[in-house]
């Protein structure tokens, strides 16, 4: 049974049902069960049309549904336009079922888990494990999701950034139990990019290749943190630098620069350099200062700030953080950052621990409790 397969064509069939007039649950549903029916069927009698097969029993099992629901006898008329056999209609709806899965109406969290499900063809279970909830939890939340989702019109136009939005934070969920959210985040934008031709959505491919590349380097065996700069760059997975230079180089060629572009551009440089001192750390501020101009993220600022110290010098680096505002995530590791480069050992050990007591998970916690004491340990010397 090709898994792969499968997969890949369950958001077009979704997408199918939904224009045929089955809301999203129902519809969600009954392809569900086409895709349990052809892993029982599929391994003895390969069908010649798999998408058109799935199309016709998916539709059944929708109209089954449909006839068994009291409420829903309206839709009993449906019945005669149930597909004839044969090849499947060329449309693809994927891209309209990433802009349902989306919908601004829904939380960040909920958009992720149904785009997983839906777009991803992930079991509530694998999403459940991925994100360390129950299924009971996990089940719940999607259900809300299809039920707020299930009356949206499905021709109105969708929002291609909030699209890319949801995809990068299901990239930034990273790995956990079996399922590795940022390799199907990059599977998902991959799909997105073939169903939508805008320099955004190559933008964020672009990005999340080049941050991926770097993903063995980025913790030690016991699973400590190591920082950028003290990454084994020989470890660095080449062929996805490559591939996302390329897709980056197209994509701003166009002159159409957006954010993910520019967070591209950012990582290429980091990418390109051979050895930490030898980061290109000028041009690195240059792209931040468009970025600042795109987004005006604090968060963004934030990492400018760390720029500006490494091209102009530390003292740069703090007037530059100066002007944020110290509650900012990780504004008291930044600051703890600079003033050790500027040699004030002491107000860095402070701030490192102040930054420890406010990290957001274990591993950054741990890192710079490590910091602190490492800082201590030489000022006692």
């Amino acid at each position: 049974m090709n898994e792969v397969l499968l997969r890949s064509l369950t958001p077009s069939v979704l997408g199918i049902l939904v224009r045929r007039g089955a809301d999203f649950a129902a519809a969600e549903d009954a392809v569900q069960d086409a895709l349990v029916e052809a892993v029982r069927v599929w391994p003895a009698d390969p069908p010649r049309d798999p998408k058109g097969w799935l199309v016709t029993v998916a539709w059944r099992r929708f109209l089954d549904a449909t006839r068994a629901d009291a409420a829903r006898r309206r839709r009993e008329d449906l019945v005669d336009e149930e597909p004839a056999p044969g090849p499947a209609p060329g449309v693809d709806d994927t891209l309209q079922l990433y802009f349902l899965c989306a919908h601004p109406s829904l939380t960040p969290s909920s958009a992720v888990a149904l785009t997983l499900r839906a777009v991803g063809g992930l079991t509530t279970r694998q999403i459940a494990q991925a994100y360390l909830v129950p299924e009971a939890t996990m089940a719940q939340r999607i259900s809300r999701a299809k039920r707020t989702v299930s009356s949206v019109r499905f021709d109105q136009p969708g929002n291609v950034a909030t699209v890319l939005r949801v995809l990068y934070l299901v990239f930034n969920e990273g790995y956990s139990g079996d399922v590795d959210l940022a390799a199907e985040a990059i599977r998902l934008t991959r799909h997105l990019a073939t169903a939508i031709d805008h320099p955004e959505v190559e933008g964020l491919l672009a990005l999340m290749l080049l941050h991926h590349a770097r993903r063995a380097t980025r913790t030690a065996p016991d699973g400590s943190l190591v920082p950028l700069a003290e990454q084994d760059r020989g470890r660095w997975d080449t062929e996805s630098i490559a591939e996302g230079v390329e897709i980056l180089q197209a994509a701003l060629a166009r002159d159409r620069l957006g954010e993910f572009q520019a967070q591209a551009a950012i990582a290429a440089l980091h990418a390109d350099a051979p050895a930490a001192e030898e980061t290109d750390w000028v041009q690195i501020v240059e792209w931040y200062d468009e970025l600042t101009r795109l987004t005006d993220s604090p968060v963004v600022r934030l990492n400018r700030a760390v720029a500006v110290g490494e091209a102009d010098g530390p003292r740069a680096g703090l007037a530059a953080l100066a002007a944020l505002d110290a509650s900012l995530p990780r504004h008291a590791a930044v600051a703890a950052y600079l003033h050790e480069r500027d040699g004030d050992l002491a107000t860095a050990a402070r701030l490192y621990a102040e930054a420890a007591h406010k990290a957001p998970n274990l591993a950054e916690r741990d890192h710079l409790t490590r910091q602190a004491a490492r800082l201590n340990a030489r000022r006692c010397r």
